[in-house]
Order: C-alpha cells, then structure tokens, then sequence
C-alpha cells in the first residue's frame, strides 16, 4: 500500500477483501461510524439511494432462472434475502397422501415422499395457510388430486417384452386435479398442474396399480424442503484484479493461462507496433484458484481482491414462482420483519 493517501488505505479496507496465496485478509466488514479517526462512516439514506443499483444480466425465457448484481449493500442484508428466497417465501405443495391401493414396488412412505417433492404451478398467493392441519380442506386453504393408473400388457403380448407395457411409468401428468368448492371458476388445470409433466413418480409392471388422493397445502421451506421455491440461490463477491505493471509477449500468455478462461485478453500494444499484452477483460468468469501467485514473476506484481459490497447473485425458480416474484416477495418479507421489530421497540418504550 506504499505510496497511496490515508483516504485511499481506509477505502481498501472497507471495500475490499484480499486473497493471498495461502489466505484470505481483510474479512470483517469495517464501514461502520467509530471504526476510522476523522472519517464519516455514518448511514445515509440519500448516500445509499445515490450507490445502491441491481444490474439484471440474464433472465431466461422460461422465468425459471436469473442472475444479477446487487451492489452497494451490506453482506448481512444480501444474505437475508439468500436465506428469505431458500426457507420463507411460500409455496404450494403435497403435504398429505391418501393411499387407497399401492401394489407397486415403492413404499407407501418413499412414494408420499417422492409426489410431496414434486413442484406445482399454484400460486400461493391465492391461498390461505391451514390453520388446522387436521381440519376440513376447502377452497381457500387446499387443493385435491388423484393419481389413479394401473399398468397392462398388450394383449397375447410377451411379458418379458417391455414395449408392451401400458403405463408403466408413472408420470407426473398423470397426476389429476379435482377442484374443490367453486375452485374450477377461479382456476383450470394448466393453473395448478405440476410444473413439469414428465417427473418420473414409479414404476411399475403388468397388474400393478395406484390410487391416490392428493392433498396439496400452502407452507415455507422453514417446515420443509418441498415447500423450497427455489432450487438454487446463491451470492458471490465480484472479484478484482489488479494488474501492477504491463505483462507483454510470452510473459502475457503465461499470465493469462493462470486464471478461468475469459479473465485475462491478449491485446495489441499500441503504444509499440506488432508487440501484445495483457488486460483484464472479465473478472466476472474468474473462480479464484489464485494459480497466480505460484509464480515468482507475478506474485508481486498482481492483486486479486473481492469487491464487498458487490453481489453476483443466481437464481433457478422450481416453477411454481417466477424469479420476479420471488426477489418481490422475498423484498416484502424483508420488509416486514424490519417493521415488526420497529413495532416491538417502540411498544417496549411506551
């Protein structure tokens, strides 16, 4: 740090974190009031609206999957909502399987399991939670399937032959649902149907049989995993690197075989005709396997740092929610946390 301000030393150290060869420095967040002599660390909401920006950079077709960049927050605030999109944010899922016939090879505990995990396309926002688990379902608060199928053989068709068996996979749209109470005017099949119709639920050979009924619930991944609306979500830090001096020629392509692919171009100089260098070109692609600092003709001359309050978030919906609504709600939920807790201290006051 040899040569730069006080100002320039006390920003590194609230904004970024430093990979060494064999560590990480730099790791507790610092940028609040009190931490530096003469320096204004105070929160500001207009400071905060001024730096606080979300970049999308993909969304797929689908709304199954998005990334984008959160920057100018704090770690625990992007972690919260990680935590809110993984185990609070509501879904509709199979909670209760009522088995008439079961004559396949599956337990009737694994197959529960297995129809509980398959993700549906309900909206929860247009049901109510069970208040009593045990109670009468009704419209607002449940829907109701059946799966009822039964395998066969062709007729005078051998039986060692499994082309000629007739559902002998049980599928996911093989699952039917029934409407309960005036549901069939609000809603059609396609609105609560599971999102893929090619799960593989069992299988099964000649003379073996389902019939279930269904009961699905509104819940949170916090009671359990099905209830998960998302399938991944995850943050990263952007990463930095900071190239000290020029690399050019041979020592440039060397440069660029010790990090990801994409991270590091090959340029030409234009300060000397037919000679190349090295310029960072996507940072983003990098996966940190400080290969870099293995080498004694780069260790010294090339910084690789994380950005901390700059988050490389992903996304992949189950399907039962599109990824918008899943940071919306996730906002939302945020949001009233925060003004239960501001409610419960200003009652403690009064």
């Amino acid at each position: 740090m040899t040569g730069k301000s006080q100002e320039e030393i006390i920003d590194e150290l609230r904004t970024r974190i430093k990979l060494r060869d064999y560590g990480v420095e730099n790791t507790q967040s610092t940028d609040y009031p009190g931490t530096y002599e003469n320096y204004d660390d105070a929160w500001d909401f207009e400071k905060f609206k001024k730096n606080f920006k979300v970049v999308i950079n993909n969304y797929s077709a689908d709304k199954m999957e998005m990334g984008f960049d959160m920057i100018g927050i704090d770690a625990s605030i992007a972690n919260s909502f990680r935590r809110i999109l993984l185990s609070e944010v509501p879904t509709m899922a199979i909670e209760k399987v009522l088995i008439f016939n079961n004559t396949s090879v599956i337990q009737d505990e694994v197959l529960a399991h297995r129809l509980g995990l398959i993700p549906l396309k309900a909206d929860p926002s247009q049901f109510k939670f069970k208040s009593d688990p045990e109670g009468d379902n009704n419209q607002d608060d449940t829907l109701e399937y059946e799966l009822k199928i039964k395998c066969k053989l062709v007729k005078n068709a051998d039986r060692e032959d499994k082309k000629s068996y007739i559902d002998s996979k049980v599928l996911s749209n093989h699952i039917k649902w029934i409407p309960i109470g005036n549901q069939a005017e609000k809603f059609t099949s396609e609105d609560v149907c599971p999102v893929l119709g090619d799960i593989l639920v069992a299988k099964m050979n000649p003379g073996q049989e389902l019939d279930l009924k269904l009961l699905a619930v509104k819940g949170i991944g916090k009671d359990h995993a099905k209830f998960s609306p998302v399938a991944t979500a995850y943050y990263r830090l952007l990463t930095e690197i900071v190239l000290k001096k020029e690399f050019y020629g041979d020592q440039a392509e060397r440069l660029k075989s010790c990090f990801s692919p994409g991270v590091i171009k090959i340029v030409d100089d234009k300060k000397k005709e037919g000679r190349t260098k090295a310029v960072v070109d996507n940072p983003r692609l990098d996966t940190c396997s400080r290969q870099v600092y293995m080498h004694d003709e780069f260790k010294d001359f090339v910084e690789v740092n994380k950005i901390r309050n700059h988050f490389i978030f992903s996304i992949e919906s189950t399907g039962a929610v599109s990824c918008e609504n899943l940071m919306r709600e996730a906002i939302n939920i945020l949001m009233t946390k925060a003004q239960n807790l501001l409610n419960e201290i200003n009652s403690k006051k009064n």
